[in-house]
């Protein structure tokens, strides 16, 4: 009996039976379709614009070793500006007033034609490396088969 890694926090006992190992307890693969995304856009936002841009590189990386289809990265001209002024003290008249502002830059990158397997391993390789201070929003878009409903009712053309 063997016992093999398969992620950090999930094991899997594989037991070999007459020269083939064969995990235990797991279903088979072949049953279930894997599920193809379109695209998917990662849209990370941080207070630091060199932190954003070294992570953009380090996903893209990661991305490439793992031959993901690499489609747009942008970032937008300008970062979100979140101002707000206060009076510098409670018994201070309204002209002894401070203003702090919060700056968030935003980056956004495309990833094209992925699998649900290949999604799911580079979501969590990149998640696990997100900086501090950086939020990461993932948008999919998937293909779909149409419901038999409409598949039923349309006519079959055929090319002379």
């Amino acid at each position: 009996m063997k016992i093999f890694k398969i992620t950090h926090y999930e094991w899997c006992m594989v037991v070999t039976v007459s020269g083939h190992s064969a995990p235990s307890g797991l279903t088979n693969h072949s049953e279930k379709k894997d599920i193809l995304y379109g695209s998917v856009e990662v849209e990370i936002r941080s207070g630091e614009p060199a932190v954003l841009l070294s992570y953009e590189w380090f996903a893209t990386y990661a991305a490439k070793q793992l031959g993901i289809t690499i489609g747009k990265c942008w970032a937008p001209q300008k970062p979100h500006h979140h101002r707000l002024t206060l009076l510098k003290s409670v018994h201070i008249y309204k002209k002894h007033r401070v203003q702090y502002e919060v700056r968030t830059y935003f980056r956004h990158m495309i990833y094209e034609r992925l699998t649900e397997s290949t999604l799911k391993t580079f979501l969590e390789y990149i998640q696990r490396n997100v900086p501090e201070g950086v939020s990461l929003k993932v948008s999919k878009k998937s293909f779909m088969d149409l419901p038999a409903q409409l598949t039923d009712h349309v006519p079959s053309v055929t090319l002379k």
